[in-house]
């Protein structure tokens, strides 16, 4: 009796589980219909005698249903044959017009699920330097002082960095850039002493705000690998930059490699944490009625 019980108390909760799944089916099936009848309605048609392409006009509506929350992030774009009767198009038309929002970062397309409104992926953020970047169009507000230019010897740090003999001598090199007369960077780094490439020339030629960081006159540098992190600043870090202790700052670290794949310099940009800004975009950048 009760192995009977049980065995009907689990065909009723089976039998549950598939009407509510059944019901969800249903219900996102319905929600969906609605929302193509409503977008047939409020279509935006395709000007056949405008001299922009039908694909782009395509894309630029399926954009703007994107940027206005008609097609919802993470939402599911209406198929192929769908769009091909909504817009009266051909599958190519279409096939171009989700290939170009692809591009775009707008959509991702997933093989035998479908095309979707891409979701927000913070990951995904660049950061630019933009204070750098207005400095650098005002070079005349721009000084870079050499502090000092000596040779050491390399300890392990440095040995590690550069990937010398530890004891071997290195270019040890100091500079402070000023704007309007005030420290605004502290810059230090370490090269790899070799009378064969006239790396010390390049860099001491470095006057201006974009060769600061653009290396302008250099060409020994094929690549680079670049770290940013927030620390203490040195009490000579401090003295620098004009700054009270305790001060954050923040650390560009770099290393820079020959056309070898050599390490030819490390070191480090020093700026105070008040004096620069990180900016990024993250999303889609549809400003207009279409993004092409």
């Amino acid at each position: 009796m009760l192995h009977y019980r049980s065995i009907v108390k689990g065909r009723i909760e089976k039998a549950a589980l598939i009407g509510a799944r059944l019901f969800a089916k249903i219900s996102f099936t319905l929600t969906t219909i609605k929302k193509y009848d409503k977008m047939e309605n409020q279509t935006r048609q395709i000007d056949r005698d405008s001299y922009e392409p039908v694909y782009v006009q395509l894309a630029n509506i399926l954009s703007t249903q994107i940027a206005t929350g008609e097609l919802e992030t993470g939402e599911r774009i209406p198929s192929e044959s769908g769009l091909c009767k909504l817009y009266k198009v051909s599958p190519m038309t279409v096939r171009r017009a989700i290939n170009l929002l692809v591009d775009k970062g707008v959509v991702v397309t997933e093989r035998g699920r479908g095309t979707y409104v891409k979701q927000l992926n913070l990951s995904s953020a660049i950061f630019k330097f933009a204070d750098f970047r207005q400095f650098c169009d005002d070079p005349s507000a721009i000084e870079v002082k050499i502090l000092e230019v000596s040779l050491t010897p390399a300890d392990a740090i440095i040995a590690e960095k550069l990937a010398l003999p530890e004891g071997e001598r290195a270019i040890h090199l100091r500079r402070l850039l000023k704007v309007n007369g005030k420290p605004f960077i502290y810059h230090y780094e370490y090269l790899v002493c070799d009378v064969n490439k006239p790396i010390v020339e390049a860099e001491l030629e470095v006057t201006s705000m974009q060769g600061f960081f653009e290396g302008c006159g250099n060409d020994l540098f094929k690549r680079g690998e670049l770290n940013v992190r927030a620390e203490l600043v040195s009490i000579e870090e401090a003295n620098l930059l004009n700054l009270d202790r305790p001060a954050a700052a923040i650390n560009l670290t770099h290393i820079f490699y020959d056309h070898c794949d050599r390490p030819l310099s490390w070191g480090c940009f020093v700026c105070p944490s008040d004096r620069l800004t990180f900016d990024s975009f993250v999303g889609m950048n549809i400003t207009g009625p279409g993004i092409c």
